[in-house]
């Protein structure tokens, strides 16, 4: 299993950390999870094509986390050229109206999808990329999850919570990926909830939202929906979680002297691995290790 991170910020616009998104190699199979804006950017520096990607899971549809959904899909099967399965994809309800509001004859890319299709300038191109035969419009596999689902892949299985943010205007997941090299979590955004709690129990590595620093929350439905980092070291103490990975973090933390007080404040209360998340870091599935002195 190979975990590294595509977005690690927030809404707020950043040439830093760019949006929500994650992504894991398992089993021969690519499964971003969140793809936010700037996201896509993060993928291709990584090496990773729009056609390496086999799955897309949404944690909830916030912009910061699906604004860069419409280029993977349109992007991959473009480049795909009809030779690749089509991109199997999962969230919350309604992502199914959202991606057909996309791809539909009267959605968005409605018009662009009609040219691509038969204009013959389009078709040349489709067939110099190996395309054959007419050409399709993409058709994702597209499935809306309730909590407690579990997706299988190529041995590898991701299961679903339902987790504590802007409910009830939004449904918002947390996944788990389990593989015969570890177990991955991610929170999607949440604030304290027993369903996280649960969810991350005993895992490898757990990829958190870190939004704020713990009593500086706006009003009470803010500390319900976001997680402060005493809030995290709680979980990840109380879940038995080997590694936290700090992400979604806002410019409040962000600041040199403030990131090292939180992760020190974070450890008088979690004694695991502590990692401040960035954009394009790897994060070992194992545990931190020291490299060696030359």
């Amino acid at each position: 299993m190979r975990i590294r991170l595509l977005g690690t910020g927030t809404p707020t616009p950043s040439l830093k950390r760019m949006c929500s998104g994650y992504v894991v190699e398992s089993g021969g199979d690519v499964i971003v999870l969140d793809h936010g804006f700037g996201a896509h950017h993060r993928l291709l520096e990584l090496g990773i094509r729009a056609t390496d990607v086999t799955h897309f899971f949404c944690s909830h549809l916030h912009y910061d986390h699906m604004g860069d959904y419409p280029r993977l899909l349109l992007t991959r099967w473009d480049q795909g050229a009809g030779k690749i399965p089509e991109l199997k994809v999962y969230g919350p309800p309604p992502i199914a109206k959202v991606t057909r509001a996309l791809i539909d004859p009267g959605g968005a890319f409605g018009p662009d999808l009609i040219a691509r299709t038969e204009n013959l300038c389009s078709i040349a191109i489709y067939r110099a990329r190996g395309g054959e035969g007419e050409r399709k419009k993409p058709a994702p596999e597209v499935t809306e999850l309730k909590p407690n689902d579990v997706v299988h892949g190529n041995g590898w299985q991701v299961t679903t919570a339902g987790v504590s943010h802007f409910g009830p205007q939004l449904i918002s997941y947390g996944f788990r990926l389990d593989a015969p090299h570890g177990s991955f979590v991610y929170s999607g955004d949440s604030g304290p909830c027993a369903s996280m709690a649960r969810l991350a129990g005993n895992c490898d590595v757990l990829v958190h939202m870190c939004h704020y620093i713990s009593g500086t929350e706006l009003n009470e439905e803010f500390a319900k929906s976001c997680m402060g980092h005493r809030e995290l070291a709680k979980l990840g103490a109380e879940a038995n979680v080997k590694t936290i990975v700090l992400t979604h973090v806002t410019e409040q933390i962000d600041q040199p002297g403030v990131r090292e007080r939180v992760l020190r404040e974070m450890a008088e209360i979690y004694k695991g691995n502590l990692i401040f998340g960035d954009d394009l870091m790897e994060i070992p599935v194992r545990g931190p290790a020291a490299a060696k002195l030359m």
